[in-house]
């Protein structure tokens, strides 16, 4: 997950253990830890804290640091995280898969995870 993984390396980043991390924001090692695993998720009034104790920007942290525009029309631009344009620059590489996901993402999805058990 995007957010913990980016939770986490900012906090390294910054020499802070996850205990100290949670002082600074009032709450316990154990949910700083939740955070970047993806398994809790701060309230509003936390992540506000917690953007500022890292000293990060909060788009960066939700994997929206990346203006992506439409090639065909420049009437939007939505924000991604540049591991996904990564991702799916690889996956256009393969135009049978890429086309699976596009068709039916779900069944391709389940497809692969059992391939990967």
């Amino acid at each position: 997950m995007i957010i913990g993984e980016r939770v986490k390396k900012e906090r390294i980043a910054h020499n802070m253990s996850q205990e100290e991390l949670g002082k600074k924001l009032g709450i316990s090692k154990v949910s700083v830890c939740g955070y970047e695993t993806g398994n809790r998720f701060p309230t509003m009034e936390k992540f506000i804290k917690l953007v500022d104790a890292l000293d990060t920007d909060a788009n960066y942290i939700l994997g929206r640091d990346t203006n992506v525009i439409n090639d065909k029309d420049e009437s939007y631009v939505i924000k991604m995280a540049k591991d996904d344009i990564i991702i799916i620059n690889e996956l256009k590489k393969n135009p049978v898969l890429y086309n699976r996901l596009c068709h039916d993402p779900s069944r391709t999805i389940e497809l692969i995870s059992r391939k990967l058990k």
